[in-house]
């Protein structure tokens, strides 16, 4: 290690979070190549080493070669490790994997295997490392698949929310899209029904979260529903039981922040009709129950978003905030859980067409510092995924 990363290492630990100086630094993992790279997600393990990981292939859920990668940067030192294999369902496409360490210091890798090459054929799976130490890929020591149960009651909760949209058909569609609506929510009456269908398809996207150290709550969506759910454990992951539904028109991918009177708030990527706004519900009774998905006012293009609780008691969102595009990435801050978003800085601000930068993963490490991945694309470069390090002090100064 160089003797410069070692200084800014010890003056980051040894200066208190709020008297850092600004700071800023970014990479590409790997050079942007032809092959699609998308969905990453990074953590922070126990031996303060940073693991990365994402999906890798000639396409998404169509291409039968797609596999989980991911790079691992040893604490203390500067560069990436070569990249390496991580999952790969041979046959099948590998998408949206997603990590997190548990209370027992266990790492755990979540994606999920598409076996008809369509979202609403996702099959969770997940792996665990209880020792993720050393060099390249973690070791994994057990692995499983995850499938939720939803039972009668989901189905009753969609059909009343089909019967109560169907209703106010024209003031959520405009007129020439009525009967396309109606259509939708007869096959979304029609699929909560299906016992099979509700039980298949949902699928992973940001890190999954820990609740007072000891509740796992994995946040999933359906393309099949186009809405969210939750998988809950209280027993470690032995067993899950899934959330009611946070029914919406397009809510997905949801990401989780707690406020400080306990309220969990799922911030949503927004793939319905306009206004194209990020979507939001809270929960009281630790996620089993959500309320009405309503819009916020933050833009959302139809893109991934992730949201953290700081150590100084912000909440940082990283997301795209336009209504259509995905050429601005930005960093936001909020001093009130939420109600207004009052800081904002770019990792990415380019004009429309000139790039795709999204799915971002957001962490904030032991010493303060975030640490942001996502995937990064432009005309004629290719895409590879991007990694970008700086403090809170960054983002509080703006552009």
């Amino acid at each position: 290690m160089r003797a410069g990363g070692v200084l800014m290492l010890l003056l980051t630990l040894a200066v208190p979070a709020g008297a850092q100086k600004p700071f800023y630094e970014s990479q590409h993992l790997f050079p942007p190549e032809r092959w699609h790279n998308h969905g990453s997600c990074i953590v922070e393990l126990p031996n303060g080493d940073l693991l990365v990981c994402w999906y890798n292939g000639s396409g998404e859920r169509t291409a039968d070669d797609v596999k989980v990668e991911g790079m691992r940067k040893r604490k203390g030192t500067t560069k990436w490790s070569e990249r390496f294999l991580m999952a790969d369902t041979i046959g099948f496409p590998d998408c949206n994997p997603c990590m997190f360490v548990d209370p027992q210091g266990r790492l755990w890798l979540m994606w999920v295997a598409i076996i008809a090459n369509q979202w609403h054929t996702a099959l969770l799976r997940y792996q665990i490392s209880d020792n993720p130490r050393g060099t390249g890929a973690p070791r994994w020591t057990h692995s499983d698949i995850l499938i939720l149960k939803p039972g009668e009651e989901f189905a009753e909760m969609v059909a009343k929310q089909c019967d109560e949209d169907e209703k106010r058909i024209d003031q959520i569609l405009p007129p020439e899209r009525r009967q396309e609506g109606l259509a939708y929510l007869a096959e979304r009456r029609k699929n909560a029904a299906d016992k099979y269908f509700r039980r298949m398809g949902w699928m992973t996207r940001v890190h999954p979260f820990v609740l007072n150290n000891k509740r796992i709550i994995v946040p999933l969506y359906s393309d099949g529903f186009d809405f969210s759910i939750m998988a809950i454990s209280d027993d470690g992951g032995r067993t899950w039981q899934a959330s009611r539904p946070l029914i919406s028109f397009g809510g997905v991918q949801p990401s989780l922040v707690q406020k400080r009177d306990g309220t969990l708030v799922a911030y949503m990527r927004d793939n319905g009709p306009p206004p194209q706004r990020v979507m939001r519900s809270e929960s009281r009774d630790g996620g089993m129950t959500w309320s009405p998905v309503v819009d916020d006012d933050i833009p959302n293009p139809g893109s991934g978003l992730e949201v953290i609780r700081l150590q100084s008691g912000r909440w940082a969102m990283v997301c795209n905030d336009t209504e259509q595009g995905r050429h601005r990435l930005a960093v936001l801050l909020s001093d009130d859980e939420g109600r207004t978003w009052k800081w904002k800085r770019y990792l990415e601000n380019d004009p429309p067409g000139a790039g795709s930068y999204s799915y971002p993963s957001i962490i904030q490490a032991k010493d303060g510092t975030l640490h942001v991945t996502y995937s990064w694309s432009q005309p004629g470069k290719g895409s590879c995924i991007k990694y970008a390090h700086f403090n809170e002090q960054w983002v509080l100064q703006g552009d």
